[in-house]
């Protein structure tokens, strides 16, 4: 495919300086037409992605030629800077917010893994990968886009914050109309009432990438399926000049579609191309048509925002003289540009709160993890962050807010839509640590969750894994209220691991312990990063001899104990967290009243902490395991060794009753944003013993390291190499390691 070559954006700007001022002097003359007899202006943006920001260019120069517009039409990106600009916003502002502007999260529904309560972040480093595949007894559902738009909307709902209480677009300060498509009939659909972030939300998602907006029982979609340069909307709505920005993107020739993803786009183009090619026979002589040279770049550049700002504002130069006769005096300017506010409504108390949901969970559900109140001022931060922790229960397809007029005073409504390939969810992981010397773990792992099985919010969980670590669990969890407090919790689960031993740094054996058992709980969730849960768990483990000489006797051990959980999760990502923290202690009391039998008391405790600057980050980790009384038993015991847990020694190679590991790594990011790759070092320090009261600084075993890897859907990707203080080496290759998965 052959490669095209961006225009130099440091356009030489003199001989447009000239004409514009060449018209400002044409605009003094004598005879020039007054404020009020001037034509009616009607700016329409087109739809482009990234390319949008373009228009905000058109913007800059026409406000340096003090053109008034009386109407704006926008498709898609177009609809979004249209209705920036209808809102009064100033084109500083504009771009501003723009350049600052978190495009890639625009693209996620994830809010973020902080907004998840403590019981999902316990799964998600075996089950990261949801692909918003739904299952019922009619089969497997997807969802109606690849983004729903949670954080899409959000934005939205921040940049028209002052616009929020306007339900009539032609009471904004300058009229507005978003061109969307209803997906039943391909027919386009200008809304000019309503929520304004909706409309514009509706306007620009893109048909399989975003889901569409029901909006009046259709489905909308892209504007630019059915009218992605809505000339005629301009015309309609009263304009007798029309100012027409196009940045529709060309037609391919044969030799550019070579790959599967050209032809796609090219289908698209011409959809939007041909519709664009009747609009634009609509214009006459008197009306001006501005066609940014665009070329290089796609509609997935939103990071080249000053090059496309300027491009757009060239173009606009070159059409000075053509629109001369458009611009007003000074003072005409001065009054027109002060009509352009939106009285602000940030101060005026919520009059009442409404609440609309189409799933089973009682309005309480929702009610209560809210705390907004009625007659408060609405504190926005507030208000999505609760938002935020509503969505990442995994309910909904999408939670929103809108704030609608009413005689009482402004009334604050919350939107939460049920997801439509849900209720009951499929997850994925794959586990992988590969020590080239015969230690290789292999995990395929999937999950069911099933949820919304009565108006508290129960879920049903079952989980598989596969492999060289097999599990399975399955476990009812039951809230006990409406709010975020008390829940419990009854479990079953298999699980098998096999760990080898080693006698002077020798393997001389492989066990394997299997574990079967069933659980109960009882739990308070501690806001959202914090919960604590206490516990009985009631098994039997299994120890057998695998390989190499007898070192345990093969026997069942059967299981009865307490367990005391306090956990804080505030970690950005289970597997490569940016920020935040983890902090964790358990409490075990294994007892042969409570059917055990041994008796004995551990503690297990993990502190973690990670913050980066620019694109280096830090990470230090403290953790320990210690029997306070008692003697644990090998199927109990503290193991040690394999990646990140003393990397330069094989999995297991350092056991027994107490251990620590504090650890140190620094990592620099490169490349991104969709697919970072980052390379750094590790020093790690540790040792078990059968009694902690043995350690000494002395005795403390030491690891450093160097790792490579790249940031995928199910976790880090990484090579790494190891060194010990025994001058021994280890190098691995893994898939998916996680620090939570030491406490857990």
């Amino acid at each position: 495919m052959p490669t095209t070559t961006r225009r130099n954006p440091d356009i030489n700007r003199l001989p447009h300086t000239l004409v514009l001022a060449l018209a400002s002097l044409l605009f003094c003359l004598p005879g020039q037409a007054a404020e009020s007899q001037r034509p009616t202006v009607g700016l329409v943006l087109s739809g482009g992605g990234a390319k949008g920001m373009a228009h905000v260019g058109v913007l800059r120069v026409l406000e340096e030629m003090r053109i008034p517009v009386d109407l704006v039409v926008g498709t898609s990106a177009g609809s979004a800077v249209g209705a920036l600009y209808a809102t009064g916003m100033p084109v500083e502002e504009i771009e501003e917010r723009f350049l600052e502007l978190d495009w890639l999260s625009s693209f996620r529904d994830d809010p973020g893994r902080a907004f998840k309560p403590v019981r999902r972040k316990q799964d998600d480093w075996r089950l990261p990968m949801v692909p918003g595949l739904g299952v019922s007894s009619n089969g497997f559902h997807l969802g109606g886009g690849l983004i729903a738009g949670q954080n899409l909307g959000f934005i939205l709902n921040e940049l028209t914050r002052n616009a929020a209480l306007v339900d009539d677009f032609d009471r904004l300060p300058i009229p507005f109309r978003a061109v969307a498509t209803d997906l039943e009939t391909g027919e386009p659909v200008v809304i000019g009432q309503g929520n304004l972030s909706e409309a514009i939300r509706a306007s620009m998602s893109i048909p399989g990438v975003y889901a569409p907006v029901e909006r009046d029982g259709h489905l909308l979609v892209d504007g630019g399926v059915a009218n992605n340069l809505p000339v005629s909307v301009a015309q309609s709505m009263g304009a007798d000049v029309v100012i027409a920005v196009d940045i529709t993107d060309p037609l391919m020739s044969s030799q550019d579609m070579r790959e599967a993803f050209t032809v796609v786009g090219q289908l698209t183009t011409l959809l939007t191309r041909r519709n664009t090619e009747r609009q634009l026979e609509l214009l006459d002589e008197e009306d001006v048509l501005i066609r940014p040279d665009l070329e290089g770049y796609s509609s997935a550049d939103f990071y080249d925002g000053p090059e496309l700002f300027e491009l757009g504002a060239s173009a606009t130069r070159d059409h000075a003289v053509a629109m001369s006769h458009l611009a007003v005096s000074r003072d005409d300017w001065d009054q027109w540009r002060s009509g352009l506010v939106t009285r602000s409504w940030d101060n005026r108390p919520i009059a009442r709160i409404e609440l609309r949901q189409d799933n089973q969970l009682a309005n309480r559900f929702l009610r209560e993890r809210i705390r907004q109140r009625e007659g408060q001022v609405l504190n926005i931060l507030q208000l999505e962050e609760d938002l935020k922790r509503i969505y990442g229960l995994g309910y909904y397809e999408n939670v929103s807010w809108s704030v609608a007029p009413s005689d009482e005073g402004p009334v604050l409504v919350i939107q939460a839509r049920e997801k439509s390939w849900g209720p009951n969810y499929l997850a994925f992981g794959l586990n992988y640590e590969d020590n080239f010397d015969g230690d290789t773990r292999l995990n395929l792992a999937s999950g069911l969750r099933m949820t919304e099985l009565n108006s508290l919010g129960a879920e049903w969980q079952t989980g598989l894994q596969l492999g060289t670590q097999p599990w399975v669990r399955s476990q009812w969890y039951q809230p006990l209220d409406y709010g975020y407090d008390r829940f419990a919790v009854a479990g079953v689960e298999y699980r098998r691991n096999d760990y080898s031993q080693y006698e002077n740094g020798e393997r001389v054996a492989e066990i394997d312990v299997t574990y079967r058992q069933v659980d109960l709980a009882l739990g308070m969730e501690l806001g959202g990063s914090g919960e604590v849960r206490l516990g009985y768990v009631r098994g039997i483990a299994t120890v057998d001899d695998a390989l190499g000489e007898a070192v345990v006797p093969d026997d069942d051990v059967h299981q009865g104990y307490l367990k005391l959980q306090l956990v804080h999760d505030s970690l950005s990502d289970a597997f490569y967290p940016k920020r935040g923290a983890f902090a964790g202690i358990r409490g075990r009391m294994e007892r042969e009243g409570l059917g055990s039998d041994r008796e004995f008391d551990a503690l297990k405790g993990m502190l973690l902490g990670t913050g980066s600057w620019q694109r280096f980050n830090f990470t230090g980790l403290a953790w320990a395991r210690k029997v306070t009384r008692g003697e644990a038993g090998i199927e109990n015991a503290a193991r040690l060794g394999g990646f990140r847990r003393l990397s330069a020694y094989a999995p297991g190679a350092i056991t027994g009753n107490d251990a620590a590991l504090m650890s140190l790594y620094a990592r620099r990011e490169f490349g991104g944003p969709v697919m970072p790759w980052f390379a750094g070092v590790g020093f790690e320090t540790g040792n078990a013993w059968d009694s902690v009261d043995d350690a000494t600084w002395s005795g403390l075993v030491r690891s450093w390291s160097l790792f490579a890897g790249v940031d995928t859907f199910l976790g880090p990707v990484q090579l790494a190499g190891a060194y010990n203080n025994e001058d021994d080496w280890a190098a691995y290759v893994n898939i998916g390691f996680s620090f939570t998965q030491l406490f857990y």
